[in-house]
């Protein structure tokens, strides 16, 4: 019976470990139950039961997946593992959106694609009201493409501030006499699509077709952040809202800022003079 009840023992461990691994996978099934998707999606499980969402780029066409809800102010974090090798003229994205009209806020986090080895450049833009011309961009100091790193974007009635793996990268402020994208909800988007007009060394790179397909992956997505109730409605907030509601750079966040901007930013639109003939916007000479 002794003998019995030892060489069963392996056998139920191994059972409850795959019951393990399916609760926790389960429990972290994101994609579509927070998203509807979009041509070439794949919805996979890493070793640690983390789902992971991977959109593919062919010549036929991208992928990308889009949140169920509208948000409005909140703080939104994934984990994204770029694509391998040449990846020029690719762009992959994770941004909010309040849609694709005239006048219509937006803020993004976008991957401009490069020739293998060279860095790749986090494009960081805010629109309001239809003005998107307000990029930042940055060449990463790490290769993204090695492993996950987390980028998140924190969106509140004050500022909004852009971080990776923890580090503010950007943040942009609030003026009340300037356009701010505070008055319109948004959904989440995540998008790999071929960009070669703008992408690489300013549109002069397409992409390679030889070595297609093209895979970005995405993994811990997390969102905490308010919801519209209607017009005139107050805005359904969860537990803990003040946390990044209330959120503002710290002094060593404006440090973290500087040291980007002083180490890695490759463009400023607060600098393109060729962009703005008639002089740079107004926040532009505003901290």
């Amino acid at each position: 019976m002794a003998m019995a009840t030892r060489r069963a023992l392996p056998l139920l461990l191994v059972v409850l470990a795959l019951l393990q691994a399916a609760s926790e996978a389960a429990a972290d099934s994101w994609l579509h139950e927070k998203f509807t998707t979009d041509g070439h999606v794949r919805a996979d499980y890493d070793a640690s039961g983390q789902q992971v969402a991977s959109l593919i780029l062919d010549r036929q066409s991208g992928g990308a997946f889009v949140s169920k809800d509208w948000y409005h102010y909140g703080e939104f974090s994934i984990q994204m593992k770029l694509i391998r090798g040449n990846s020029a003229g690719i762009v992959t994205s994770f941004y909010l959106t309040s849609g694709e009209y005239p006048g219509h806020d937006e803020i993004d986090m976008e991957f401009m694609g490069n020739f293998s080895g060279e860095p790749v450049v986090l494009s960081t833009n805010v629109w309001a009201n239809g003005d998107g011309r307000k990029e930042h961009q940055f060449n990463l100091w790490f290769d993204p493409a090695a492993d996950f790193h987390t980028y998140t974007i924190i969106w509140n009635d004050k500022n909004v501030i852009f971080t990776v793996d923890g580090l503010t990268v950007r943040a942009f402020t609030r003026h009340a006499d300037l356009p701010y994208p505070g008055g319109k909800p948004m959904r989440v988007h995540a998008t790999v699509w071929d960009g070669s007009w703008w992408a690489t060394r300013r549109g002069t790179v397409p992409v390679d077709w030889a070595s297609a397909p093209f895979t970005v992956r995405y993994r811990k997505y997390s969102v905490e952040a308010c919801t519209p109730m209607g017009l005139g409605k107050p805005l359904a907030c969860p537990a803990g809202t003040d946390r990044w509601m209330k959120r503002r750079p710290s002094a060593a966040e404006w440090g973290t800022i500087e040291w980007a901007r002083n180490k890695y930013m490759q463009y400023d639109y607060c600098k393109d003079a060729w962009r703005f003939p008639k002089g740079f916007p107004a926040e532009c000479f505003r901290h």
